[in-house]
């Protein structure tokens, strides 16, 4: 099948049934009873929903343990403990990065995912072995899935001599994202782990994805020395915290000065609704105060846990249920986090609905988009630049 596509009977958003006309793999003309071009090739929507391809704006593709039997998870409740446990296992069972990636890959794109922003470990243990195998497929999936690729120091930076100069690598040589991680509770050295980052960011012209779970005062420290690096870089629209914990863990005061300060840099918060006895921030307050949000599925069954899958459908599903979103218009706004949000964050101007974008698109049955969040039926279609990549929750290419 080539890029030239006539998809009749679609409801995207829950409006009106309309057609959608897709040539060179954008979206030409969308609306009722459009008229069919010579040897355009036909699919008929049968009145199911229509859905922008999902956005996985937080994810960890190179250490799944997809396919690998399965792991006995009994590790300590320390962020240093899962770590610790992670790199063991990593170098027990001897992961091959590439090898798991590439399930993790079909497996979001059988379910809608059509953008990913992947985090992958860089250390002086594993070095670049799992940069290298996500970068090739990365290459594999090229036409199939966008996968943009964040250098990330998950073991310490600062105080594992030699990261650094393995993420510069990573950087050169196609990471496109550079990470950081609890500046205070990790390398225990705020001031000196921003300096790395931004420098590198600045170095290398990448945005920039801090992992943030330092709780209450702490992470809001954090939060108010990144913002200040934001600024003095002009980085403004260039930066994520991701989870920020934070949020859900100072008074409303101080909340307010922390969300002023993220609207004034536009710095975005990916928060993914977390399980854990801690508060969470509060999407709905974020989201209506108009910070920029974002969401993913975090790890994908590995030595941090189970429960994750990766399936933004169940995301949005999850992350209304811990925030306790039960409106229709709420469930809604979810949505649009795990659409429009993600694409923004990732940079993708031709992502959407609308003649000239991109036709990156999921067909599902269901009477409304909401109770497709809530059902999760099987994908029925997904497009990915006008070109079948799943169909009837699997993966094709």
């Amino acid at each position: 099948m080539n890029g030239d596509l006539l998809v009749k009977n679609v409801r995207a958003l829950g409006g009106d049934a309309c057609d959608i006309q897709i040539q060179d793999g954008h979206i030409a003309a969308i609306g009722p009873n459009l008229s069919v071009l010579p040897d355009v090739t036909i699919i008929d929507g049968g009145g199911r929903l229509l859905f922008p391809g999902f956005i996985d704006a937080h994810t960890h593709m190179d250490k799944t343990l997809l396919g690998l039997g399965w792991y006995r998870n009994e590790v300590g409740s320390l962020l240093t403990d899962k770590i610790e446990n992670e790199r063991r296992l990593r170098r027990e069972r001897a992961i091959d990065s590439h090898q798991q990636s590439t399930r993790h890959a079909r497996l979001a794109i059988a379910t809608g995912t059509t953008h990913i922003r992947t985090f992958v470990d860089i250390d002086t243990e594993v070095e670049l072995r799992g940069f290298e195998g996500v970068m090739r497929t990365q290459d594999d999936f090229r036409d199939a899935l966008d996968i943009q690729v964040v250098a990330f120091p998950q073991s310490g930076m600062l105080i594992r001599p030699g990261t650094v100069e393995l993420m510069e690598t990573a950087l050169a040589n196609g990471a496109t994202v550079v990470g950081g991680l609890d500046p205070s509770a990790i390398d225990r050295d705020p001031a000196r782990h921003l300096d790395v980052i931004f420098g590198l960011a600045e170095k290398y012209d990448v945005d920039v994805d801090i992992h943030l779970h330092e709780p209450g005062e702490l992470g809001a420290f954090s939060v108010e020395l990144i913002a200040e690096r934001t600024k003095a870089l002009g980085y403004q629209g260039r930066v994520v915290i991701s989870h920020a914990i934070c949020l859900g863990g100072v008074d409303e005061a101080y909340l307010g000065r922390l969300i002023d300060l993220l609207l004034e840099n536009d710095i975005t918060i990916m928060s993914h609704g977390p399980s854990g006895l801690r508060p969470v921030p509060s999407v709905k307050r974020l989201y209506e105060a108009g910070v920029r949000m974002c969401t993913g599925n975090d790890g994908i069954r590995d030595a941090w846990g189970p429960l994750n899958m990766p399936d933004m459908l169940l995301r949005t599903f999850l992350i209304a249920y811990r925030n306790n979103l039960r409106r229709d218009d709420e469930i809604e706004m979810v949505l649009d986090i795990a659409t429009f949000g993600g694409a923004r964050v990732l940079g993708d101007t031709t992502y959407g609905l609308a003649p000239g974008c991109r036709a990156d698109l999921v067909l599902v049955d269901g009477e409304t988009h909401v109770e497709a969040v809530i059902d999760r039926p099987p994908r029925w279609l997904v497009l990915k630049g006008g070109r079948v990549v799943a169909r009837a929750g699997e993966c094709v290419v």
